[in-house]
């Protein structure tokens, strides 16, 4: 039987179904990723009636009553409330001078529950599998930052694409061109906790005096943020590091049977058939009849028009 050559177009394939294997959920990194969003999510709950309790005893509902009476009454000479969902708190703390003098200080901390103050790479971490199925990028960042010294060193083209196209799809861009019954993130989260407050729209202008042992709790609830950010770095990086001795070993291989042996030592599964599959793809794609009705009406084809396309052709030749 002849031996099943490989090409550029192959090892991606190939590639590709490796890395679906290390991604997939039995991954402990990927299991880590989970629980982090898991955990977050059970913070985010568990403290909405701590702050709650925090704010009103600052700013008690009759107060906000009466203002907003007043600014009914007086327009903005009445007060001024924000529904807020970003809240500062703040502690007492001891600090040692150089001289080893001790004097007083503050800890302080924004708790912060809408998403546009979380912020993207929070977003793209906590919507990541999300966003690789709508086949978008969501690793964009982490991937500069893992394969650079600094995140200002230069970035290419496609780091702005991803850039831009995850923050429309997420709600951090907007078009008055787009449809506005499409449900993005940003508002839903935006909206799901909010607290009226006297004051302005900026968080940093009150402060919230709070316990230690408060504290401490805003300070988890901080960490668990984090920890979905540095789950989703530790991830990717993982699967990475395996990646890119995967495509130095693929590119030494000229036949299937080689990759076959590797992926049988690994536990990945891989056969001919996600070749095939590939090939015939390409094959339905670029008939003569739909290539010319690419060219002529100048239509390009989305990823499921493909694969409709390529199931339509399998069932002529079945």
């Amino acid at each position: 039987m002849k031996r099943l050559t490989l090409n550029e177009e192959k090892r991606k394939t190939i590639a590709g179904v490796f890395q679906d294997h290390w991604e997939a959920t039995t991954n402990p990194k990927r299991q880590a990723h989970i629980e982090a969003i898991k955990n977050y999510d059970k913070m985010r709950e568990s403290i909405k009636p701590l702050i709650t309790k925090i704010v009103r005893e600052k700013y008690p509902q009759e107060d906000i009553d009466t203002i907003r009476r007043m600014t009914m009454k007086y327009g903005e000479n009445g007060g001024q409330l924000y529904h807020d969902n970003c809240f500062e708190v703040s502690t007492p703390k001891v600090e040692v001078d150089e001289n080893g003098n001790e004097e007083e200080g503050t800890d302080e901390l924004r708790v912060k529950f809408g998403l546009s103050d979380l912020g993207k790479d929070f977003a793209n971490s906590y919507y990541r599998q999300e966003l690789k199925s709508k086949d978008l990028n969501p690793d964009y960042k982490v991937k500069h930052e893992y394969s650079h010294d600094s995140m200002h060193d230069r970035k290419n083209p496609r780091y702005y694409d991803d850039d831009n196209a995850t923050d429309k799809y997420l709600g951090f861009q907007n078009s008055s061109n787009e449809d506005k019954s499409i449900k993005k993130h940003i508002p839903e989260w935006d909206n799901d906790f909010k607290l009226w407050v006297i004051g302005s729209n900026y968080c940093h202008t009150r402060t919230f005096k709070v316990d230690k042992t408060t504290f401490e709790i805003f300070k988890m609830y901080q960490l668990a943020c984090e920890n979905v950010e540095l789950t989703h770095k530790q991830l990717y990086s993982y699967v990475e590091d395996k990646m890119k001795k995967l495509r130095l070993g693929l590119k030494s291989y000229r036949y299937f049977d080689q990759a076959k042996a590797l992926a049988d030592k690994l536990g990945v599964p891989l056969n001919e058939s996600i070749l095939n599959e590939s090939s015939s793809m390409a094959l339905s794609v670029y008939s003569p009849e739909n290539l010319a009705s690419l060219l002529e009406d100048k239509v390009q084809l989305t990823r499921d028009q493909k694969i409709a396309m390529f199931r339509e052709q399998q069932q002529v030749v079945n």
